[in-house]
């Protein structure tokens, strides 16, 4: 195994071989080869594309350690790796910082095993605090100890409005009837100021430090026709406004935030379904929308409604030199005092100092 000198020098020596397996280190040149395989792999996000790594790496500096199983030359495996160092987190790997879906995408059992070994030697190597994968699906496990924290929430688009409209449970389908009559309307753009405005003033009420600026334009500049920013409009105000991608065949919602004085129109409500019947319109077959913390009040009850598939997302940690679980959630008791704290500070400070305070919890 190459020291960590070497891990980027252009005779870049495998990590961990196994037999007909090599792990290495990912090169620039590696890029093409690196999406191709995301892009055929069943279990692929966008979360696997370099382009993610390009936006993390340029907004917050995070130094990546992605890693590529070849075999005969071919690429059967990849495990995008950052490492984070900050206050609460010390020292970590993590797959991947401010993503809900991460983990080893492989062709088979022996390239996810050698990718297995690599990531071990490499915490080891590193001294991390913990390995933490965001898997999306079972079949990316490692067998490192479970986190049943998070659920993710997705269904399949039906090809008619109508038909998706009926697909909503009783009370949901009624609150987007409403919305429906309230004068809203839609325009896409990859503008971000307002979506921003509206973005950090929800955070400001959950109480959550805000992105900086640049996360938003570096993901429009990486994922070009991949991703958009859609506006929901009332006489002229942009009144609510998500962030999406677009994978595949899937839509994922990202970030998204609306104005609280105009919730008697229903904007949310308006904004997700428009999304769906658009989606639906150009052939797209999933509505995936994004994790949520178990049973938490808020995010997961207003998606639990729309009668989606709930499906527990198989995430796991690694602990290397930390011996006990670490929880960053907003939810741990121990943030409670900060959460009330930051949700009475002006709009204005949150602005300036939360793009500082959010990278301590990727």
């Amino acid at each position: 195994m190459a020291n960590l000198q070497l891990a980027y020098a252009p005779a870049l020596a495998p990590i961990v071989s196994a037999p007909a397996v090599e792990v290495e280190l990912f090169q620039e040149l590696d890029t093409e080869r690196w999406d191709d395989f995301v892009w055929a792999h069943s279990d692929g996000t966008p979360f696997h594309l370099t382009a993610w790594k390009r936006t993390i790496e340029s907004t917050f500096g995070f130094k990546p350690y992605y890693m590529l199983a070849c075999s005969d030359g071919q690429v059967c495996g990849v495990l995008p790796l950052f490492l984070v160092e900050g206050l609460f987190v010390r020292k970590a790997l993590i797959s991947s910082p401010f993503a809900v879906y991460g983990g080893v995408l492989a062709n088979g059992p022996q390239a996810r095993e050698s990718l297995r070994a690599a990531v071990e030697k490499l915490a080891s190597r590193l001294q991390v605090q913990y390995v933490e994968i965001r898997n999306w699906t079972e079949d990316q496990t490692l067998g490192f100890h479970p986190i049943p924290r998070y659920v993710t929430f997705t269904r399949d688009l039906a090809t008619t409005e109508p038909a998706i409209l009926e697909g909503i449970p009783r009370k949901t389908r009624a609150a987007v009837r409403n919305s429906l009559k309230a004068g809203l309307e839609t325009r896409t753009t990859l503008e971000t100021a307002a979506f921003e405005d509206l973005y950090a003033r929800n955070l400001r009420r959950l109480g959550t430090p805000s992105f900086p600026s640049s996360l938003f334009k570096n993901l429009l500049a990486n994922f070009r026709g991949q991703v958009d920013v859609r506006e929901i409009v009332h006489e002229s105000k942009v009144i609510a406004s998500v962030l999406t991608f677009h994978f595949r065949d899937r839509v994922l919602p990202y970030y998204g935030a609306s104005d609280p004085q105009f919730n008697s129109r229903n904007p949310n409500n308006f904004m997700y379904f428009d999304l769906m019947r658009w989606a639906a319109s150009r052939g797209y077959k999933t509505f995936d929308f994004g994790r949520s913390k178990k049973g938490a009040a808020g995010s997961y009850d207003f998606k639990a409604h729309w009668g989606m598939e709930e499906r527990s997302l198989p995430y796991e940690i690694l602990l290397v030199r930390r011996k006990n679980l670490p929880n960053l959630s907003p939810t741990n008791p121990k943030f409670a005092a900060a959460i009330s704290l930051w949700r009475s500070l002006p709009l204005a400070v949150t602005r300036w100092l939360g793009p500082r305070v959010i990278r301590m919890f990727p």
